[in-house]
């Protein structure tokens, strides 16, 4: 079942369980595994969502993203040195405006993203708009702020965490979170007209060859699709 934004009015305090607790150690822990193997080659990650927040829930996702353009081959080699799997790899582009991603698959829940071509500030702010940490507040068990698909702002307390609507109060989120306005605007706005027209899918998404490496494959659908060559430019 999709999960729908919150009325403005809802406010409540959630306690969690010690299941929930011990959850959130665990899908941190795979998160660490992959952010150390990165790391070591001084690529800096974050992880976000629910587990930079820490409402976790069984099915929730161990999503490492990479801030910056990078070549794919260090990325992998890092993996590999590691140990970290890859099972799948593919490039992914949500819109034609919005920058396009390599996402590679460790495991059922475990995704590696990084972007290949420079993001727009509001692109980078959805990231820490969702609530990001980096491998330093993971192993000090720091849990951040941010707003979930429900468009309710979660801030975290010592035994769970308060959550309210950011419907009507996108200022003053912006601030809690440290990002634009806009980027507070701009969400609320995409949730609430997926909420209206269903989701859409994505504009791009090709999975890669064992052959190919991300920066080719990038170039042959620029070569073919003329909004990709357009995204790229900009």
């Amino acid at each position: 079942m999709a999960v729908k934004p919150t009325k403005p009015a809802d406010y409540k305090e959630v306690n969690y369980t010690s299941a929930r607790w011990e959850l959130l150690r665990e899908l941190r822990g795979e998160a660490a595994w992959v952010m150390s193997a990165l790391d070591v080659f001084h690529l800096l990650s974050i992880t976000h969502g629910s587990l930079a927040r820490g409402d976790v829930k069984k099915g929730s996702d161990v999503d490492v993203f990479i801030g910056e353009v990078q070549n794919s081959f260090l990325v992998e080699a890092a993996l590999e040195k590691a140990g970290v799997p890859v099972n799948s790899r593919r490039i992914v582009q949500a819109t034609p405006t919005y920058a396009m991603k390599a996402h590679i698959e460790v495991s059922e829940r475990i995704t590696v993203t990084f972007p290949l071509m420079e993001m727009r500030t509001v692109e980078r702010e959805f990231y820490r708009f969702g609530g990001e940490t980096d491998l330093r507040q993971l192993k000090e068990n720091v849990r951040v702020p941010g707003v979930d698909k429900r468009l309710m702002l979660i801030e975290p307390t010592k035994t769970g965490h308060v959550e309210s609507s950011v419907i009507g109060k996108e200022q003053t989120a912006a601030k809690v979170l440290g990002v634009s306005a806009e980027t507070v605007r701009d969400r609320v706005h995409t949730l609430m007209k997926r909420d209206r027209t269903g989701r859409t899918g994505v504009f791009i998404k090709k999975e890669l060859t064992p052959d190919e490496t991300f920066e080719l494959a990038l170039k042959k659908l620029a070569d073919l699709n003329p909004a990709v060559r357009r995204r790229m430019k900009k």
